[in-house]
C-alpha cells in the first residue's frame, strides 16, 4: 500500500525525475500532447481561469500548461524537493508560487479562493485516508463555482485481473468511494470517468466535482471508459507528431 512514508521516499528522494515527469507521457507521445490530445479536451469548459490550484505537481509535467491559463497559480507538493524543482523551473513566471505541506491537508491555499483545483497522475497512489482529509479540503478552497479535477486509483472497485500490474494504486480506493467521501464533505460530482490506465482495465478514475453550492443542477456523469490506454495510442501515432514541429 503506497502510504505517505512510501510517496515522501519514493518520489522526495529516490526517484531521479529523468524528464521531470514527462517520462510517464511516454504512452501518449510526451506531456504536450498527452495534454492538448486528453487531458485540455476533458477541461476545456473549465479554462481559464483566474486562481488555479494544483495538488502535487512533482516536477511541472503540467504546471506549465496550466500556468498560461490563470493569473495565479499556487502548486502545493508533500515533498520539498519538488517543490525546489519547481520554483526553479518557473522562476521567471510572477504569478506562480509553490509550497509544501503534509500529504493530507492545504493549509498554504486561502480558503474559497480557486476557480479550479487540479492534480493528474499523482493522487492515484494515495490511500483512502488522503481522500477523506484531502476532499473536504478541496471543497473548503473552492469558489462556490469552482471546480476539481483529481484522477485517483480506482483499484478497490476490482476491476483489474489477478496477475496485472497494479502500478502502486491507492488499494483502498475506488470511485465509488471517492463519489461517497464528496458527498459527505458537502460537493457534488460532475463527472466521473472510471479508466483503463495503459492495460490495466479499469484500474484508475477521473473525479470532477464542486460545491453542493455551486449552481449545478444536473446529475452527474458517470463514465466507463475501457478505451484510455487505446486513445493514448491514437494520440501518440497521429497527434504527437504536431507537437515536434
Amino acid at each position: 500500500m503506497p502510504d505517505l512514508n512510501w510517496n515522501a521516499t519514493l518520489w522526495g528522494a529516490n526517484y531521479d525525475w529523468p524528464g521531470a515527469g514527462d517520462e510517464w507521457s511516454a504512452p501518449w507521445g510526451g506531456s504536450e500532447p498527452q495534454w492538448f490530445g486528453s487531458l485540455y479536451p476533458r477541461l476545456h469548459r473549465l479554462l481559464p481561469a483566474a486562481n488555479i490550484l494544483e495538488i502535487a505537481p512533482g516536477h511541472g509535467r503540467w504546471t506549465r500548461f496550466l500556468l498560461p491559463q490563470c493569473e495565479n497559480y499556487l502548486g502545493i507538493d508533500l515533498n520539498q524537493s519538488c517543490v525546489d524543482a519547481c520554483r526553479a523551473r518557473f522562476e521567471q513566471t510572477p504569478h506562480a508560487r509553490f509550497e509544501s505541506n503534509d500529504g493530507m491537508t492545504l493549509a498554504a491555499a486561502e480558503d474559497g479562493a480557486y476557480d479550479f483545483i487540479f492534480s493528474f497522475d499523482s493522487l492515484v497512489h494515495a490511500e483512502i485516508d488522503v481522500f477523506h482529509s484531502y476532499i473536504p479540503e478541496i471543497l473548503k478552497k473552492l469558489k462556490p463555482g469552482g471546480a476539481a479535477f483529481i484522477h485517483h486509483s480506482n483499484y478497490a472497485a476490482g476491476q483489474l485481473p489477478e496477475g496485472h500490474h497494479d502500478h502502486s494504486r491507492g488499494a483502498s480506493v475506488s470511485g465509488a468511494a471517492v463519489a461517497d467521501i464528496i458527498a459527505a464533505s458537502g460537493g457534488a460530482v460532475i463527472v466521473q470517468e472510471v479508466i483503463t490506465w495503459i492495460d490495466a482495465h479499469l484500474l484508475d478514475c477521473l473525479t470532477l466535482f464542486g460545491r453542493q453550492d455551486g449552481g449545478r443542477q444536473e446529475p452527474p456523469a458517470v463514465l466507463s471508459n475501457p478505451h484510455f490506454g487505446e486513445e493514448a495510442n491514437l494520440i501518440a501515432r497521429f497527434q504527437a507528431p504536431y507537437s515536434s514541429i
